[in-house]
């Protein structure tokens, strides 16, 4: 919408990231952290399909500038198997071939990881509220696939689908899903991650949350 101002804006790969930063961002404002403006400041969480589309979401964002004022942009991606410093560098690349060697914006970027590779998925693996009785059955049910295995990927996300509706839904719930035990029940009523776990690479993600919450 024209004229309409945005200050802080958070881009993500996809929706299930999108879910998860929301709430935890919705769970941080509940902690009451001290900063300057609170995190629910972050007013949009835009969401695009990997790597390959940010030089277009780029191009987009490098014409709504004037009309939505925005100031500080938030980019958060997956290592993946290629590392946090290349995917770091893909996207420093993305940014400079759009906005060049001085952005007028204020750019942060944070990758998720475990020990310098992986994605989301393999955080919330370790930040479980619930016993994955269900999900950790996959690892057998790999093993039987021997050389038609998914990849740790694929995997991931589908240890997460497994968690989600069989370890934290009952079956009554698991006939309707969509009503009965959507996201915003598994992340606001079940919660089902524990926002609060110690693990370095989820205080990382909250302490990035807090820096694009913040004003200028």
């Amino acid at each position: 919408m024209k004229g309409f101002v945005v200050n802080n804006l958070l881009i993500v790969e996809g929706k299930s990231d999108k879910n998860i930063i929301e709430s935890l961002i919705k769970h941080i404002n509940n902690l009451n952290i001290k900063i300057e403006n609170p995190i629910c400041n972050i007013d949009k969480c835009e969401a695009l399909g990997g790597i390959g589309e940010l030089k277009k979401k780029l191009n987009s964002l490098s014409r709504r500038i004037k009309q939505e004022s925005i100031s500080k942009v938030g980019i958060i991606f997956d290592a993946d198997k290629v590392g946090v410093a290349q995917r770091e560098t893909e996207i420093k690349n993305e940014i400079k071939s759009v906005f060049g060697e001085n952005p007028i914006i204020d750019f942060r970027i944070h990758i998720l990881n475990i020990d310098g590779y992986g994605e989301l998925e393999d955080i919330l693996k370790k930040i479980v509220s619930n016993e994955p009785i269900m999900a950790n059955c996959l690892n057998s049910w790999q093993e039987c696939l021997k050389e038609n295995r998914l990849d740790d990927k694929e995997l991931n996300k589908l240890w997460i689908q497994v968690y989600q509706k069989y370890d934290c839904c009952n079956k009554e719930e698991q006939e309707n899903m969509r009503d009965n035990c959507n996201d915003k029940i598994l992340l606001e009523d079940k919660k089902i991650y524990d926002f609060n776990a110690e693990l370095k690479e989820l205080n990382d993600l909250k302490e990035f949350l807090q820096e694009i919450g913040e004003q200028k």
